[in-house]
């Protein structure tokens, strides 16, 4: 094959890579991605309206998720554009929505600065530096209806016959096929008389029969300890939350205290008013 059949191809190849690269378009807030009689309506636009949409549509597929925005924004702005102003309704209601963005924008601004791992680890400390622990039981019983069963039980315990047998023989409580065992529990979980006769235990003693609203009880005091603080890690989000509504009260108070806020008495009227919605309606 003549060799010259090849060199321009490789020539026009060669220009080609020299080309410059075309730059990537970026988007950004302001590109424009529907314009509707004229009126744009941007990217910014569709993420914003994408920031306030509830979880289940923030799952939908991405191209799912964008035309559906979009439409959305399309067809409001077909409907807003046959308005020339706002009602006095909706434009209080413009009013109220844009001092809570700004409120919303100024508690951002107090979160980033005082809501640290310093700070929630300072919580943490603060609240269980000092954790002893609640007591908790765990204790077993055997239910019957009536104190001369339950002596003849407590009896045969006495005899030494083992307790989550008769549990499982005798007992009428729903613990019974479990031989009698209610697990772990706290103080006020149980009713008053069963959580004393608890409490009087020491570890392994079985009670006298103890009478409550459920019939009569055998009980058996398994073991006992005390509550652990909870992790850091497993609370750390509600220790956030505390320190942050602890530092925006905070900045409340002080901008009160700094600012001038006037309520003057109502005249004519009472808080019967906050119901009177046509006052507002045209």
């Amino acid at each position: 094959m003549p060799k010259g059949l090849t060199f321009l191809p490789s020539l026009a190849l060669a220009a080609v890579m020299a080309l410059p690269l075309a730059a990537e378009t970026k988007p950004d807030a302001g590109t424009v991605v529907a314009r509707v009689n004229g009126d744009e309506i941007t990217l910014g636009h569709v993420l914003a309206a994408s920031a306030n949409l509830p979880q289940d549509y923030l799952n939908l597929e991405d191209e799912v998720l964008y035309e559906f925005v979009l439409e959305q924004l399309i067809q409001q702005q077909l409907l807003s554009q046959q308005q020339q102003e706002l009602s006095d309704l909706h434009t209080l209601m413009l009013d109220n929505e844009t001092r809570s963005l700004r409120a919303v924008q100024t508690v951002n601004e107090i979160t980033e600065a005082d809501v640290t791992d310093a700070a929630i680890r300072a919580a943490y400390d603060a609240e269980f530096a000092e954790f002893e622990g609640a007591p908790e039981y765990d204790a077993s019983h055997i239910l019957v209806e009536s104190e001369d069963e339950a002596k003849a039980i407590k009896a045969m315990l006495d005899d030494g016959a083992d307790f989550a047998e008769l549990a499982r023989e005798k007992s009428t409580g729903p613990s019974g096929p479990n031989g009698g065992a209610l697990g772990w529990f706290g103080a006020g979980r149980m009713v008053p008389e069963f959580e004393a006769a608890v409490v009087s235990l020491d570890v392994g003693e079985v009670s006298e029969p103890v009478q409550t609203q459920f019939g009569w009880h055998v009980v058996t005091l398994n073991d006992t300890r005390k509550t652990q603080a909870p992790a850091f890690e497993d609370i750390r989000e509600q220790l956030a939350q505390s320190v942050r509504q602890s530092a925006v009260q905070a900045r409340i108070d002080e901008l009160a205290e700094q600012g001038e806020v006037e309520r003057p008495a109502p005249e004519g009227f009472g808080p019967e008013v906050v119901r009177q919605l046509d006052l507002i309606q045209e």
